[in-house]
């Protein structure tokens, strides 16, 4: 009896073992019919079709596989090599070979197929989609880099992606730019519980695209019905644009603020200079524009040589460019002054006069050496870029190293003016010429280097333009007259008031541009300086000494 157990246990043993292979077998061969049904051919067929909504619908399908083979497939179609059989069979053409993403296999390319076509808008769909795979990427930055991009210009069709994404994603950043995001998908759904959940869900975006969504829920079609049905969602999509446009006119102030004192620090360079050789000297420079062009191009100059002689060390031709535009500026001013402009003192008409003749003749001069077109001057790798703030406002690096060089060029000026010999002798020339020469100063020499210095500041400012635009031979043109309101409005000889005047120039420049334009804003801004200077000749701070006499 105990040798008839022990054959029944060896046979159910065999019998079990036998089950196992069978098992086994049987899921091998499941996992084989799995590994060659790549792609479900359903999800293939509706790109060799005709109808457009399918076709974008299959690309969004396919793309939330987040596979190798959906973005090949999405690859083939973006670069014309998918192709259709007879019979719906969609292949990839790999130079003679055709692999269809249906088996995994790869043979011959059969005749008679056809290119599958791909207008503009399944072209967009399918740029979006092979963006969107960056979801899914190893790499949190890549991820991170196409969240932001996908809820700039988000696609219906990419919802079983965002969907995907958003259970895989564990950086809660990145998650909550992928819950706005289908928030947003979902504002398209049937379900209005859904559509509203999505909407008081989006009431912290910060993104202008939504707005044209919210509005048209708002809106009563041909019928006279409302195009949002439900009451409940049309009064979370009010609420949710209130709160968007809040947020977007608090974004708009501070960027204007922003580029207001970015574009007054830049004014400010302009004019800094001028302040000097018209402020303290009484000399209406025509050429000062020119002197700035003379800097930005000394900074093209700089950065050219370093990129032949020193290209691993580019990064610091600024550096570089500083002193020297500095130094040439100067010279130029200096030997401008020393050839015409001393003979011209007491002479306004003449000197404006002659210093526009001059200006001409730098401009050809500058025409002559580099050419009449713009040259390009590359922003350093340190400057280049910017920080986000309030989600969409991006404050870029160049502007705001330009902010604080202005602040730093200010500084130095005051010093110079306040605490050195030099300036000890420019103030007493100012306020009284003759006395100032009575006792010894050299007079001629302390205007040569008066001169000399709000040249030089003027070719400090051109560096500062070279990294906000290119360099022309008319660069300087633009900014003439603006030094001037500049320095005309902060009142004549006064630091103090060149930056306080250069700042509320850019401020209101900026604000009135949104409403009235760029051309009305400058029209705008000339009324306002002359009604205040016939108001208020001396201009905001009124000069003090014996010149006043």
């Amino acid at each position: 009896m105990l040798h008839g157990q022990r054959c029944d246990f060896g046979r159910n043993l065999i019998d079990m073992k036998l089950l196992h292979r069978i098992i086994a077998c049987t899921l091998l061969y499941a996992c084989a019919g799995m590994a060659h049904a790549v792609i479900d051919p359903a999800l293939l067929s509706p790109l060799a079709g005709d109808d457009p909504e399918a076709r974008i619908e299959a690309v969004g399908k396919i793309a939330a596989l987040a596979n190798d083979d959906a973005r090949k497939v999405l690859s083939a179609l973006k670069e014309d090599t998918l192709y259709a059989t007879a019979d719906g069979q969609v292949l990839v053409a790999e130079d003679d070979k055709a692999w269809d993403p249906a088996t995994g296999k790869t043979s011959t390319l059969p005749e008679g197929i056809d290119g599958i076509t791909v207008n503009n808008r399944l072209r967009a769909a399918v740029d979006s989609a092979l963006s969107g795979l960056q979801l899914l990427s190893p790499d949190a930055g890549q991820r991170r880099t196409a969240a932001a991009a996908l809820l700039k210009n988000i696609d219906p069709a990419q919802a079983p992606l965002i969907k995907l994404a958003l259970e895989k994603e564990t950086d809660p950043a990145i998650k909550a730019t992928l819950t706005l995001a289908a928030a947003t998908v979902n504002l398209q759904s049937p379900d209005a519980a859904l559509r509203r959940a999505a909407v008081v869900s989006l009431e912290g975006s910060s993104n202008a695209s939504l707005k044209p969504v919210l509005e048209k829920m708002m809106q009563k079609g041909p019928d006279g019905a409302y195009l949002e049905p439900d009451e409940s969602v049309r009064l979370a999509a009010v609420t949710t644009l209130n709160k968007i446009n809040g947020r977007l006119a608090r974004t708009e102030f501070v960027g204007n603020l922003f580029y207001g004192i970015s574009l007054g620090s830049v004014l400010l360079l302009a004019a800094l200079g001028l302040a000097i050789t018209f402020g303290l000297m009484g000399i209406i420079n025509m050429a000062h524009g020119e002197l700035l062009m003379i800097g930005a191009y000394t900074t093209y100059v700089c950065q050219t040589l370093f990129r032949k002689y020193v290209p691993d060390a580019i990064d610091f031709y600024l550096m570089v460019a500083l002193p020297a535009a500095f130094l040439v500026a100067a010279a130029v001013g200096i030997l401008l002054e020393r050839t015409v402009i001393r003979w011209l003192y007491g002479r306004p008409l003449e000197t404006l006069l002659a210093t526009w003749g001059i200006s001409l003749v730098l401009m050809q001069s500058v025409r002559s050496i580099f050419g009449a077109q713009n040259v390009e001057v590359s922003n350093p790798s340190w400057m280049s870029g910017g920080i986000t703030v309030l989600d969409n406002l991006v404050l870029s690096w160049n502007r705001i190293v330009i902010i604080l060089f202005a602040m730093c060029v200010v500084a130095a000026v005051w010093l110079i003016l306040n605490k050195t010999r030099l300036g000890l002798f420019v103030r007493a020339v100012t306020q009284n010429r003759r006395m100032a020469d009575c006792v010894g100063v050299a007079t001629g020499r302390i205007d040569m280097m008066t001169f000399g210095l709000g040249s030089g500041i003027a070719g400090l400012g051109g560096v500062a333009l070279s990294q906000l635009g290119n360099v022309g031979p008319d660069l300087g043109q633009a900014y003439i007259v603006d030094s001037f309101m500049v320095v005309v409005l902060g009142g004549v000889g006064q630091l103090a008031g060149t930056v306080i005047a250069a700042l509320s120039l850019g401020e209101i420049n900026k604000f009135l541009e949104p409403v009235a334009g760029a051309v009305m804003a400058k029209i705008v801004i000339l009324v306002f300086i002359i009604i205040f200077i016939q108001k208020r000749p001396q201009g905001l701070f009124a000069l003090k000494g014996r010149s006043v006499e």
